[in-house]
């Protein structure tokens, strides 16, 4: 029988959902507003309160030691929707790099560092797909079966972390290049023809005309990547969220 005083009981079971939304920018991440993310996780606290037993606790290194363990997976499980949101980004990145709109950049709200406008607009449109297609309700409920599979208490720390992580951040770079790959091979395309056109006609004052050609066609490029953003989106958000759990199944 559990003889843990129920306070503590919901203070543990506040960790893992807790440290989800701290990471997870569909839930706020590090820069929404406090409140935000305490009530979230009280309301999932709570509702977990009655159905996930918590062991006996053995003096405050075992308090310890579970503490550590639930922060480790909800860690996991949030930084792979980080990691699906940052490839958006850095597909973003690459996109305005090309353009050349890395020149002006601005504070992004959801990661609080500088980024530019199209690696902003991504992230953003990323978050949106997420909601769009009811994701967080699955992110919940990979939470909440979480504790059905790695249930609270004190565990170890098993092999194959380091392949997981090889494929987290391969996820990142496939998004990435799949976002960036079109505008990019249309700006080398029309480098390419810029380049054949100023041997044929030298006096062409190619370098200020340049710049308006190259942005007008890849800004034509990047109207079509939009419209394939939400549709990747949605194909690799199921694998954030396995290579979430199966991460967090390191930590058993």
């Amino acid at each position: 029988m559990n003889d843990i005083p129920p306070l503590v009981t919901f203070a543990v079971l506040l960790v893992r959902p807790g440290f989800l939304f701290l990471t997870a920018p569909v839930f706020g991440g590090a820069y929404a507003p406090p409140i935000l993310k305490i009530g979230l996780t009280v309301i999932v606290g709570a509702s977990l309160m009655p159905v996930v037993p918590v062991p006996t606790l053995q003096g405050p290194a075992g308090l310890s030691l579970i503490v550590l363990r639930e922060a480790l997976v909800g860690l996991s499980m949030g930084f792979a929707v980080r990691v699906l949101i940052g490839g958006a980004e850095f597909a973003g990145h690459l996109t305005g790099f090309q353009l050349g709109y890395t020149y002006a950049s601005i504070v992004d709200p959801q990661s609080g560092v500088r980024n530019g406008v199209l690696s902003a607009l991504y992230g953003s449109m990323a978050i949106v797909v997420f909601f769009a297609i009811n994701a967080h309700h699955d992110l919940l409920r990979a939470l909440t079966r979480s504790f059905e599979a790695i249930p609270v208490g004190p565990g170890g720390m098993q092999g194959g972390l380091g392949r997981l992580v090889m494929d987290l951040f391969g996820m990142l770079f496939l998004v990435a290049a799949q976002l960036a790959a079109p505008v990019v091979i249309v700006l080398l395309i029309v480098e390419l023809a810029l380049g054949l056109l100023s041997r044929a006609a030298p006096t062409l004052n190619l370098m200020a005309q340049g710049f308006p050609i190259r942005l007008l066609v890849g800004l034509l490029a990047l109207a079509s990547v939009v419209q394939i953003l939400p549709h990747l989106m949605a194909a690799m958000v199921p694998r954030a969220i396995t290579l979430g759990v199966r991460t967090a199944s390191i930590f058993r």
